[in-house]
């Protein structure tokens, strides 16, 4: 699929775990591989090596980088306005421990277009959302958003963004999963998705992608081994807490095309999970 590098349809697509070409500057780039989504920013040759001197790392697939200009905190979380040397944008994540001048890495970054903070009274033209920064080279602690949920608008999407794919590609072993008593395997719900859509499932596989409180809830993939590249992974959220690697059992409802809004949909997810580590 071919868009502009600008396009949410770059997002959207990604999302989805469709290939994106864009063009830059005359060249085709692939924005999307393995299901990473690379985002447009990236550094021209001489920037690289400034940044090399600098010490800074390279932004993440789906992230931003470069130097904090102004910050603000709000309902748990921080906010960010990140000089990338082309442009100013507005990154927040779980509140964490940052000054101006900081260099930051935003990796695994979701944008939401025109987002109003209610407690800022403020509405930014875009704002990307993460669950993983680092601040001069280092990850700092940040807190857990119980209360500032409610500072983000209801439905927006998970923060992992298409990273969590990335994940998985180097993935836990998941060879000799069983199947859930009852239940089903990750292939068969999602070719199921009109016969399982809205109605309870149980299914075992291993995390492959794990992140905390976000939106007051986990947010994990799991697999079994069983599918191929778009039947193989399904999005779990859950209140349970879980690493990669785990063998689980989940149990819930099974949502079926959840749109998040700005062109982000989810067209399986398992929302509010028993999750059960074996």
């Amino acid at each position: 699929m071919r868009v502009g590098c600008d396009s949410l349809a770059v997002a959207a697509a990604a999302l989805s775990g469709r290939r994106v070409w864009c063009s830059v500057a005359g060249m085709s780039k692939s924005l999307f591989a393995s299901g990473v989504i690379f985002l447009a920013g990236a550094m021209t040759g001489a920037t690289a090596m400034a940044a090399g001197q600098a010490g800074a790392s390279a932004p993440a697939a789906g992230g931003l980088a470069g130097k904090v200009v102004e910050t603000m905190n709000a309902a748990s979380y921080t906010y960010v306005q990140i000089d990338t040397g082309a442009k100013k944008v507005w990154a927040a994540a779980p509140q964490f421990a940052v000054k101006v001048g900081d260099r930051v890495v935003v990796a695994d970054a979701m944008p939401m277009n025109n987002y109003q903070s209610k407690t800022l009274n403020r509405t930014f033209d875009v704002v990307y959302f993460s669950g993983n920064i680092s601040v001069n080279g280092a990850t700092p602690g940040a807190a857990a958003p119980a209360a500032g949920a409610a500072e983000l608008s209801k439905g927006h999407p998970p923060m992992t963004g298409a990273g969590a794919m990335a994940a998985a590609s180097a993935g836990p072993d998941l060879k000799n999963i069983k199947r859930a008593d009852g239940g089903q395997t990750v292939e068969e719900i999602v070719k199921g998705k009109a016969k399982f859509g809205g109605k309870p499932i149980a299914v075992r596989g291993r995390v492959v992608k794990f992140n905390r409180a976000i939106l007051g809830k986990n947010w994990l993939h799991i697999r079994d081994g069983s599918g191929g590249e778009g039947t193989n992974d399904l999005t779990v959220t859950t209140q349970a807490t879980v690493k990669v690697g785990d063998l689980v059992v989940v149990t819930g409802t099974l949502s079926v095309d959840k749109d998040f809004g700005s062109g982000y949909k989810y067209g399986l997810i398992v929302e509010d999970a028993k999750v059960t580590v074996e």
